[in-house]
């Protein structure tokens, strides 16, 4: 198949439309991914006898991994061809989601999720990168709203198909759904997609992408260990330590790079960085909460797997609906007035999703859920449209890289931070009165091994102890939430410009929240 560079889209390929819907495939399988794991981790929980912190470890494993090989991936892809790494991207996709499925014990579920992360860092920057060489500017926005709606109708569908395999199959089904979906992504892309280069684009650092993931892999490690060894524990503090020296070191090597594979001088840019800073918060909000839901859902109210997919919807239906309606806003009240609205939005949801009791029941969180997404879809889009629009044209795709580098490192503290304190509260609040010590112990590792030795045991009271203990630690998850959307609020109203930002004809808008994603290719 011919090789097609950036400077040759003068001609439209009359097969454009259907190497669309290759990329969509694509991007389609990520999307299930990005929340089809969440519903499964309380059913993983109990059948493979996890943790909090191993339950952390199988969510962030795949995030930690995504966040420091995006930058490089979408290097290899410009420099190697982006046709072929997308292919080999969904490949190790297909690979860990076999051995995910076939996993019999924790270590190899996490092993799985980070083989998944790699393949989801090349597929991620490539799949739009391949976009200007395909499509006319007049086609492009277009084109790049179809890609990302892709990834963002896998949100919805995520809980709700994981649901319905954990329902009729092992857990290990919610990975075997990646199999069919990643090969006819590849097979898409091998028959349907032209190659395209851009043999001038920086050549990948080795050292910083070693110093990107030695650093952040050490901090998640710190955050997620330090409840149950002590945040004194030497080893804990060793890896704090340890991360920063190591992201310290990449800042250093970056800002002294003639051309940097992580340009931190964009933080330089004031619009920049608030939104930069807004979009991460957001992340952080969210992964936390879609962490500490799903147990919530399945094991203090009782939901089989199925109902637990569902009962996330308001949250999936108030983002997408957000996101939909966030750009028309934006055009006539400016970008920092919508971003500070959505934010406020959002930490009233979370403040008001921290006076749920065990008694609520879920009309109330069906409430908080639907304010929540609604605050989330409609800050996001903005504020990732706002961030790429103050940049200079020629560093607009160093600038989303960096911004989606950002948003997965707020994903992967999120879970970290919010499930430590989440495990830290269950545990200490948990009533083990009466249990032997290896049934107490176990009982205080989650709220659905709480269940199980309850169940076991016959002990009524451990059963009702282990719900408040979940919802009371779950409520202090949401009140940190709150503060943390409150304070992206107060900034983003305070140092945001005014006035809508778009950039002439290299500015790309998304309908759904993966604006992020619609990176333009500075690079052509």
């Amino acid at each position: 198949m011919a090789t097609v560079t950036q400077s040759s889209s003068a001609r439209p390929d009359p097969r454009r439309w259907w190497a669309l819907g290759a990329l969509v495939a694509s991007m389609l399988v990520l999307g299930f991914d990005m929340t089809i794991l969440n519903v499964a981790l309380p059913t993983m929980a109990e059948q493979l006898g996890a943790t909090t912190g191993e339950q952390q470890w199988m969510a962030d494993a795949y995030i930690v991994v995504f966040a420091a090989l995006m930058l490089p991936a979408g290097l290899l892809g410009d420099r190697f061809g982006r046709r072929r790494m997308l292919i080999t991207g969904l490949g190790i996709f297909l690979a860990g989601s076999v051995v995910g499925a076939l996993a019999q014990d924790v270590n190899a579920v996490v092993g799985a999720r980070a083989v998944m992360g790699v393949g989801a860092a090349l597929v991620t920057p490539l799949a739009l990168s391949v976009l200007p060489s395909l499509f006319a500017p007049d086609e492009r926005t277009k084109a790049v709203g179809i890609v990302s709606a892709g990834s963002t109708l896998g949100l919805p569908l995520g809980p709700i198909i994981g649901g319905w395999l954990l329902d009729h199959y092992w857990w290990g089904s919610v990975f075997l759904i990646n199999i069919p979906m990643a090969a006819i992504g590849i097979a898409a892309c091998v028959f349907l997609l032209p190659e395209t280069r851009d043999p001038a684009s920086p050549r990948v650092d080795a050292v910083s992408t070693a110093l990107t993931a030695a650093g952040l892999g050490s901090l998640v490690y710190a955050i997620i260990e330090a409840p149950t060894r002590g945040w004194g524990d030497p080893l804990v503090l060793g890896m704090f330590a340890g991360a920063a020296v190591l992201i310290t070191a990449l800042v250093l090597r970056e800002r002294r790079a003639v051309r940097p594979m992580l340009d931190m001088g964009l933080l330089a840019h004031r619009g920049f960085l608030f939104n930069a800073l807004a979009a991460t918060l957001v992340m952080f909000v969210l992964s936390g909460l879609m962490f500490a839901l799903p147990p919530y859902l399945q094991a203090v109210l009782g939901n089989d797997a199925l109902g637990t997919g569902v009962r996330l919807l308001p949250l999936m239906g108030g983002l997408l609906v957000g996101a939909r309606l966030a750009q028309p806003v934006v055009e006539r009240f400016g970008s920092r007035s919508v971003v500070s609205a959505g934010l406020v939005v959002l930490a009233f949801a979370a403040f008001l999703g921290s006076r749920t009791t065990v008694e609520s029941g879920y009309g109330f969180t069906a409430l908080w859920l639907s304010f929540a997404g609604a605050g989330f879809g409609f800050s996001i889009v903005p504020a990732m449209s706002g961030a790429l629009g103050t940049l200079p044209t020629d560093r607009a795709g160093s600038g989303s890289g960096l911004l989606m580098t950002l948003r997965q490192v707020g994903g992967a503290i999120g879970i970290a931070l919010l499930g430590s304190l989440l495990a830290d509260v269950f545990r200490d609040r948990l009533d083990v009165t009466g249990l032997p010590a290896s049934a107490a112990d176990t009982a205080g590792d989650s709220v659905v091994a709480a269940h199980v030795v309850a169940e076991r045991a016959g002990v009524a009271d451990l059963l009702t102890s282990s719900n408040d203990s979940y919802v009371h630690g779950m409520g202090l998850v949401l009140l940190v939430c709150g503060g943390a959307a409150l304070v992206a609020a107060l900034l983003a109203a305070a140092f945001l410009p005014s006035a809508p930002t778009a950039r002439s004809g290299h500015g790309v808008r998304s309908p759904g929240p993966d604006l992020a994603m619609s990176k333009p290719d500075a690079r052509q």
